[in-house]
């Protein structure tokens, strides 16, 4: 079969120096054979010529041609290296070039894939409580506690945002719009939509920033950053009566935007893991809440957006967590 591809692929040349071969043959017959063993000398060599060519390149080509004639049962069967000439040995560094990056676009789809699967599993289990609870206040026989169906309610807004920004991170591009934002607005408009969660956890924000100051950012992601480090400084700041603070300051012309809490901080074995998927660490066990993503989405939003987030933590101490916008 190698043969077979080898005479088809060189069959153009073959007719090529037939034709050239006649063509002698025809210069010869004009000059009226004066010398015909000088004419078949020079047949007979060029027919010699071509054919040792064309063995010798067959011999060359022959594994591999055979190679490619049998399909690959696995990656492997594709990926020997058989070839002889400069020219197929290209062809194979080509082809083992493309496998890689296949295989690193399969493998990054799995990723994400799993991922998201992981996630929605963990999201779905986390759901089933505030639901849970929303069912047994419903079958409560005395007057329904609204102050509890409303806590279990902010679980789930938070719950679905989570999912919906998750989701959405895929493509994120698509959904970013870098503008001039005021930092304060964005802030202070964020602590306002989650006032009931600090009045519940008896927490309070301190917001310390300039009204003029001006962020090149996207404000719905921004605003979801924001909102996600200020749900996590009131999640795990377990004692009541401590505050949030929230400020700004500039250090070489950047704009460092600082959320820091009075709570029961990160140890120090978790914090390098914190922005890592599904980690839930010491802090997620004790509140049994925690789907180990939050910081990881808001690390991967602060990356496609261009802003560096740095946390620092001291058990017993807080938590601050910094996001450097670019100037």
């Amino acid at each position: 079969m190698a043969i077979k591809l080898f005479i088809k692929e060189h069959v153009s040349y073959i007719i090529f120096q037939i034709v050239l071969t006649v063509f002698l043959i025809a210069l010869f017959w004009l000059d009226g054979f004066r010398d015909m063993d000088t004419a078949s000398y020079a047949i007979v060599i060029s027919v010699l010529l071509i054919t040792s060519f064309l063995v010798v390149r067959y011999m060359l080509r022959r594994r591999y041609l055979a190679k490619i004639i049998e399909l690959p049962t696995t990656m492997e069967d594709a990926l020997q290296k058989n070839a002889k000439t400069s020219e197929y040995a290209t062809t194979e560094r080509y082809l083992n070039q493309l496998y890689k990056l296949y295989q690193h676009e399969v493998q990054s789809l799995y990723a994400t894939q799993s991922r998201q699967y992981k996630f929605m599993n963990q999201w779905v289990h986390q759901m089933k409580t505030p639901v849970s609870v929303l069912e047994l206040l419903l079958q409560q026989e005395e007057q329904l506690d609204k102050k509890s169906v409303q806590e279990e309610v902010e679980r789930l807004k938070r719950g679905l945002e989570m999912v919906l920004m998750n989701a959405r991170l895929e493509n994120f591009a698509d959904d970013m719009q870098i503008v001039k934002v005021p930092l304060k607005s964005v802030v202070t408009a964020t602590v306002n939509e989650n006032k009931r969660l600090f009045i519940t956890n008896r927490v309070f924000p301190d917001v310390q920033i300039d009204d003029d100051l001006i962020v090149m950012s996207d404000s719905k992601w921004l605003t979801f950053l924001i909102e996600q480090f200020i749900t996590n400084a009131v999640k795990y700041t377990f004692e009541p009566n401590k505050k949030i603070y929230i400020s700004t300051k500039i250090i070489d012309h950047r704009i460092h935007l600082t959320i820091r809490d009075e709570g029961i901080g990160i140890p120090k074995s978790d914090l390098s893991r914190v922005t890592k998927a599904f980690f839930t660490g010491e802090n997620g066990r004790k509140t049994g809440e925690s789907t180990g993503m939050g910081l990881y989405i808001a690390k991967e939003i602060c990356n496609q957006l261009g802003h560096q987030l740095v946390v620092t933590s001291e058990v017993g101490h807080g938590t601050k967590i910094e996001v450097i916008f670019q100037s």
